[in-house]
């Protein structure tokens, strides 16, 4: 694909996102005015200057647009496939970190960074019908930092991780299935939530039933705790055995484009300092 093309696709399809946003916000003005005049209450000052305009459009058609968003519409469809890599000269934790997510995540392959740029490994992988990338990177050996990028067009989640336990540390630590894995989106609830969920879960193919293997992603105060685990079914009593590795991950940034694209817009961007942070569940509430 040439570079030309594949920047006009990319614009195409943020256009497409543009119009579905203005779509939905407009929506949301129109629900906004029904709900006010089925139970009598004032109109809110918001919508007040377009209210004819909302209450002609509402005669219209009440019923509520859909929302254009393809960045997933080949989930389901299509098996995914997933590229694990690190940063450049990462350490033997870091590498067997590395190999660990691919063990977790079904159908992907552990790339060798070597030095390769961003925007080069990006491009291979567009070449080898890739669609996800999950870079790792650390700090003095500690894995502490993941990408999650998503092919062609995005999104790309930043995540930070903290207390990585690898496999080996694990005590009783039983083997990994090659399963594809029931998944647990636990404490996703809100509109960023759903967002992160759906980022996660589309790197995931979809299991069999008879599946003995659950990957858990449980929100706790905006810190996502991962967990693998194998359970088995003895006499009627469930027994549950953890696989590895365990680590909590933040994300702190949703871009609207690829890894390497730094000047992508920014759906979303965890602000801890604001006076209302301790208030707000920016994963589980609004």
């Amino acid at each position: 694909m040439s570079v030309r093309r594949e920047v006009r696709l990319r614009k195409e399809f943020l256009f497409r996102r543009q119009e579905a946003g203005q779509a939905a916000a407009r929506d949301d003005e129109k629900r906004k005015l029904q709900t006010a005049l089925d139970e009598g209450k004032s109109i809110p000052t918001e919508i007040m200057g377009e209210a004819r305009e909302l209450q002609q459009e509402l005669e219209n058609d009440l019923a509520p647009k859909g929302s254009v968003d393809d960045e997933y519409a080949s989930v389901g469809e299509r098996e995914p496939k997933v590229c694990v890599t690190t940063s450049r000269d990462p350490s033997s934790r870091l590498k067997q970190f590395a190999k660990e997510i691919k063990i977790c995540i079904p159908n992907s392959q552990a790339v060798n960074r070597g030095n390769t740029r961003v925007d080069e490994l990006v491009v291979a992988c567009r070449k080898s019908d890739f669609t996800d990338i999950i870079v790792l990177n650390e700090t003095r050996g500690m894995p502490d930092a993941m990408i999650v990028s998503h092919l062609p067009y995005g999104p790309t989640a930043y995540f930070t991780l903290s207390n990585c336990v690898l496999r080996h540390d694990i005590p009783e630590c039983t083997p990994a299935s090659q399963a594809h894995p029931h998944l647990i989106l636990d404490g996703l609830s809100s509109s960023v939530g759903q967002r992160i969920g759906r980022i996660l879960q589309a790197l995931y193919p979809i299991p069999r039933p008879d599946s003995k293997r659950v990957m858990t992603f449980a929100n706790r105060n905006d810190h996502i705790s991962f967990r693998h685990h194998m359970f088995s079914k003895d006499k009627g009593k469930a027994h549950i055995h953890e696989a590895g590795p365990r680590f909590e991950m933040q994300p702190y940034e949703i871009r609207l484009g690829t890894l390497e694209q730094d000047t992508a817009e920014k759906e979303w961007v965890l602000r801890p300092y604001q006076n209302t942070s301790r208030k707000r569940s920016s994963l589980g509430g609004n």
